[in-house]
């Protein structure tokens, strides 16, 4: 069982360490969020209502700086504790999210109080990604699920350049999507709890090795982090992530998700467990493919409309939603559905059979396809009855 406790020799996992890590990040968040967003207020960065905008009062941003303090607090925290504390010693993974958590933040908080380009804020993305891979953090083996290749063993540059590639993709990603009220938060904490899952599955089939403890923390941390912010954030919003808090989650999503595509032991599964070996890389798509899919379609949407893919508008999938009838609350429930739906299904089948993980697929996207078109259908109740009168 997953959820079993560490033994009596250290072996195991640490789930008591890793619980009592992810509620410090959230208490700290909590507290920190609160004076953020009084500083905020008093140096200007507050959002203003826009046409695009579904808020209708000014509201402060700088959110990721709060979310970010939590972070640190919940890795400061594992650090000393003595079941943890060894994590820290096998790898930089831990330091490569910290020091390019500063920068992503850095940048943030720019663009938050004074704004930046698309360009200036994309050059920021790349730094803190090449961080990563300068630490350490990469994509070095690539599982082939066809042929008889097996796997791809990545070079320096094939490695830094995917891992680059994969970090920059999630975190514009994740900030296209932060529209509404407690959106990119809420996608943040099942997103993350996902990679947790995952990744104490491997550190139960690798008997509790330290080495696997980075992905599981960084994951732990977030979540607990983001949890903490959703009470100021969720509707209505008292303040805002801005830019500082979706492309520091977006950065963290990713480097968990390599941290854990490095801990696979393809010696442990062998090349003809390709499904385990893509885990990582299937787990990012998953958590990702809502916000990815609402990223390329405003890509594509823009493009054709012959204005640069970095302009804003007001056509994203939660701006369609709630033309669709959805409330504000609605349509963020109806959007963390789909992405738990589909981040916990390939988080859980990494842990149990097929048949287990479709039914519960399949009747997790019909219950999201059901919510999703409820208010057409009670559009459509509401006309049939109005025409039998």
């Amino acid at each position: 069982m997953i959820l079993a406790e560490a033994a009596s020799s250290g072996a195991g996992v640490p789930l008591r360490e890793l619980m009592l890590v992810g509620i410090a990040a959230a208490v700290i968040t909590y507290l920190a969020t609160g004076i953020v967003r009084v500083v905020a207020t008093r140096t200007g960065a507050v959002a203003v209502p826009r046409v695009r905008d579904v808020h209708a009062i000014p509201t402060p941003r700088l959110g990721g700086v709060g979310i970010f303090t939590g972070v640190l607090a919940a890795i400061v925290l594992a650090q000393q504790l003595p079941a943890l504390t060894r994590g820290f010693a096998y790898t930089h993974d831990m330091d490569a999210v910290v020091v390019a958590g500063f920068v992503i933040v850095a940048v943030g908080v720019i663009d938050d109080r004074w704004g930046l380009d698309a360009l200036t804020k994309f050059v920021g993305q790349l730094t803190a990604a090449g961080v990563l891979v300068l630490m350490g953090v990469s994509w070095t083996v690539v599982p082939v699920p066809f042929g008889d290749i097996g796997t791809v063993v990545l070079d320096p540059l094939q490695s830094g350049l995917l891992t680059i590639a994969i970090t920059v993709a999630t975190i514009n990603a994740i900030n296209f999507v932060d529209g509404l009220d407690g959106l990119a938060a809420g996608l943040a904490v099942i997103a993350a709890l996902a990679i947790l899952l995952f990744s104490i599955g491997l550190l139960r089939d690798q008997g509790g090795d330290v080495s696997y403890y980075p992905p599981a923390l960084i994951a732990v941390s977030l979540a607990g982090a983001c949890l903490g912010f959703l009470p100021h954030n969720f509707q209505p919003a008292r303040i805002f992530m801005g830019d500082s808090g979706s492309m520091l989650i977006g950065l963290m999503l990713a480097t968990a998700s390599t941290s854990a595509s490095g801990r696979v032991a393809i010696y442990a599964y062998g090349p003809a467990d390709i499904f385990t070996l893509l885990s990582p890389l299937i787990l990012v798509a998953a958590v990702m493919f809502i916000p990815m899919l609402d990223m390329l379609l405003a890509v594509i949407r823009r493009t054709r409309a012959g204005v640069g893919f970095y302009t804003p508008d007001k056509m994203h999938l939660h701006h369609r939603l709630l033309e669709l009838g959805h409330s504000q609350r609605r349509v963020v429930l109806v959007i963390y559905l789909w992405v738990a739906v589909l981040a916990f299904s390939v988080a859980a089948s990494t842990v149990f059979s097929v048949t287990v993980v479709a039914p519960a697929l399949a009747g997790g996207l019909v219950i999201a396809m059901i919510a999703t078109v409820v208010p057409r259908l009670r559009r459509r109740l509401v006309a049939v009855r109005t025409s039998d009168v």
